[in-house]
C-alpha cells in the first residue's frame, strides 16, 4: 500500500513539473482596424491550424430574430463576389429583387397572422389562406430563387481549399462565439489569409432565404424529431428566467421563418467587424510574415462603425425551485440544475473539481446510483460555465423498476453530501491528475491549440490558458464544501423528470437537458 501512495505521489509531482514547464507562448498584435492575432510557431510539421472567432452567439441576439448568429455559419460559405457564382452582377440583382419581394410576401403574411390571431383561420401557411397577390409573389420569388441556383458554383469555397490541401475545414455556433477553422499547408497560408480576409472584405449572402429552409431542417431533426428535443427546449427557457441564453442557439421557428436579408446584415456589420474578431495560427511559419500578410489582407476591413457592447440582460436570482415534468420516447430519469457562475469566475474551479469527482464510471454518482443503489444504468454531472452566467448539472437515467423521482432522490442525496462532509486528499487528488494529464494532452496538439486560444480570448482572455490548471490545483477541500452549500439549494434548483411515453417503441436513453461534456476547454 505504502509502495503505491509513494508511486502515485511520484507520479503527480513529475506530472506537475511538466506542466510547469508547459506554458503557452503566444505572439500578440493587433490591426489598427481592432482585429487581434494569437499566434504560436511550431517547426516541422509543414501544416498550419487556423482559425478566427467572432465574438457573436445567440446570446448577443435579441427577440425576434433569434437564430441570426447560426445562421451565419452557414452563409460564411456561400461565398463572394468572386467565389461561388457564375455572373456576380445578375446575381447580385437577383438578390436586390428578393429582398424587394420578401418585403411584399412578409406583408401579406402579416395579414394572415392576424387573422390567426383573432381566430379566422388556424395556420398562416396555408396556401389556401393566401390572397391571389400573395401567391403570385411567392411565385415570382420562387422562380427567382432557382434562377439564382443557375448562377451558383456549388461548394466553391471548400472546393478551393481541398483542391490546395486544406482538410477538416468546418465551423460551429455556442451561445458565445461562432468559429471558424481548417488545417492549411505552410506554403499556402497567404491563401487563408485571402480567402478568410475576402468573405469578410465583399461576402454575397447568396441563397439567404433558401438557407433559412435548410436551418429550419435541422431545426426539425435536432429538435422536433428528437425524442426529448422539444422538452429540452422547453427546459432550457424555463430555467434561463431572464437571460438570453435561455432562447435556442438555432433559433425559435416564428423567427427562422420572418428574418430578413437585411436584418442579419445589421448583425454582421456590428460582430463581425474586425473589432470583434480575433484570429489564431499554431504551426510552421514565420512570424514576420505572417505579420505582413495580416496587414495586407485583415487590414483592408474597416473597423466597425458601432462597437459591439456587453450583454445588458443578466440572469435573476430564481426565488423558488422550478420542476418539469414530462414524457418522451425515452428511458425515465431526472436531472437536477443549478444557477452557478460565468467562466473563469473565481468560484469555477472548485465547481469542475467537483463535477470530476461526481462524474465518470470511477465517480461517486456512478458507483452510488448505479452500483450501489442500483436506481440508475447511467449517472453524471458536469459544469456550464459560459460568458455571463454558467450552471451545474447532474443527471441520472433509471433502472428498471426505479422512477425518475427515485434518481431525484439519490442524486440530491450525493450533492448534500459534498457540501457536509470534506473529500479526501487521495480522492481530490486523482481527479487533479486526471484533469492536468488531460490539460497537458491538449497542448500537444496544434489543431487543439488552436481552438483553445480562440475559445479562451471568446470567452475573457486567451491567457487564462497558463493559469487554468493552476487553479484547478488550488482547490481544497473547503473549496468544493464551500460551493456546494451555496449553489446546490433548494430555491436555485431546476429538476426535470422524465417520463416514459405510453406507447412509444423501445426507449432511448437520452439525458435530459443540456448536459455539458465537462469543462470546454
Amino acid at each position: 500500500m505504502l509502495h503505491r501512495i509513494l508511486r502515485s505521489l511520484l507520479a503527480s509531482l513529475l506530472l506537475v513539473a511538466t506542466m510547469a514547464g508547459q506554458r503557452v507562448e503566444v505572439e500578440e498584435f493587433i490591426l489598427e482596424n481592432g482585429m487581434k492575432f494569437l499566434l504560436i510557431p511550431r517547426e516541422g510539421d509543414p501544416n498550419v491550424a487556423a482559425g478566427w472567432i467572432s465574438k457573436f452567439g445567440s446570446v448577443n441576439e435579441r427577440p425576434g430574430v433569434t437564430g441570426v448568429a447560426h445562421l451565419f455559419e452557414h452563409m460564411m460559405f456561400k461565398g463572394t463576389h468572386v467565389i461561388g457564382t457564375k455572373d456576380v452582377e445578375r446575381d447580385l440583382a437577383i438578390i436586390e429583387e428578393l429582398d424587394s419581394l420578401r418585403a411584399q410576401i412578409q406583408s401579406q403574411r402579416a395579414d394572415l397572422l392576424e387573422k390567426q390571431r383573432l381566430g379566422l383561420i388556424e395556420d398562416p401557411d396555408d396556401p389556401a389562406n393566401r390572397s391571389a397577390e400573395h401567391s403570385a409573389l411567392i411565385a415570382r420569388f420562387d422562380a427567382l430563387l432557382e434562377a439564382q441556383r443557375e448562377l451558383v458554383v456549388k461548394d466553391e469555397f471548400s472546393q478551393i481549399y481541398t483542391t490546395n490541401g486544406g482538410s477538416g475545414m468546418n465551423a460551429g455556433t455556442t451561445n458565445d462565439f461562432t468559429i471558424y477553422f481548417i488545417n492549411v499547408p505552410s506554403n499556402k497560408l497567404e491563401l487563408w489569409f485571402w480567402m478568410e480576409s475576402d468573405r469578410l472584405a465583399s461576402p454575397v449572402f447568396r441563397e439567404f432565404y433558401a438557407e433559412r429552409d435548410v436551418v429550419r431542417e435541422e431545426r426539425r431533426l435536432r429538435t422536433d424529431s428528437t425524442p426529448t428535443g422539444k422538452l429540452d427546449e422547453q427546459l432550457e427557457s424555463m430555467f434561463w428566467q431572464s437571460s438570453p441564453y435561455g432562447w435556442p442557439v438555432i433559433g425559435w421557428p416564428s423567427d427562422l421563418n420572418a428574418i430578413t436579408r437585411a436584418e442579419a446584415m445589421e448583425f454582421f456589420d456590428t460582430y463581425y467587424a474586425p473589432n470583434n474578431l480575433v484570429a489564431a495560427l499554431v504551426g510552421d511559419f514565420d512570424v514576420e510574415e505572417l505579420k505582413a500578410l495580416a496587414r495586407k489582407y485583415f487590414g483592408r476591413l474597416a473597423r466597425g462603425a458601432r462597437p459591439p457592447g456587453a450583454v445588458r440582460t443578466r440572469e435573476v436570482e430564481q426565488q423558488a425551485e422550478q420542476r418539469l415534468t414530462g414524457r418522451a420516447e425515452t428511458r425515465p430519469q431526472a436531472s437536477i440544475r443549478f444557477h452557478t457562475v460565468p467562466d473563469a469566475h473565481v468560484d469555477e474551479p472548485a465547481l469542475i473539481v467537483l463535477s470530476a469527482i461526481l462524474n465518470g464510471r470511477t465517480g461517486r454518482l456512478y458507483k452510488s446510483l448505479v452500483l450501489e443503489q442500483q436506481v440508475a444504468v447511467q449517472a453524471g454531472a458536469g459544469v456550464d460555465g459560459r460568458k455571463y452566467d454558467g450552471s451545474f448539472q447532474a443527471f441520472g437515467v433509471a433502472a428498471p423498476g426505479s422512477q425518475p423521482e427515485d434518481v431525484e432522490k439519490a442524486l440530491l442525496a450525493e450533492l448534500e453530501l459534498m457540501g457536509r462532509e470534506p473529500v479526501g486528499e487521495r480522492e481530490l487528488q486523482k481527479v487533479k491528475n486526471q484533469q492536468l494529464a488531460g490539460d497537458f494532452r491538449k497542448l500537444q496538439s496544434k489543431f487543439g491549440l488552436m481552438l483553445q486560444l480562440l475559445t479562451y480570448e471568446a470567452l475573457g482572455d486567451w491567457r487564462n490558458i497558463n493559469v487554468f490548471s493552476e487553479r484547478i490545483q488550488a482547490v481544497k477541500p473547503e473549496d468544493i464544501q464551500r460551493v456546494a452549500k451555496r449553489y446546490f439549494t433548494d430555491t436555485n434548483r431546476t429538476v426535470a423528470l422524465y417520463y416514459t411515453k405510453e406507447g412509444a417503441g423501445p426507449p432511448r436513453g437520452r439525458r435530459p437537458g443540456r448536459l455539458p461534456e465537462g469543462d470546454p476547454r
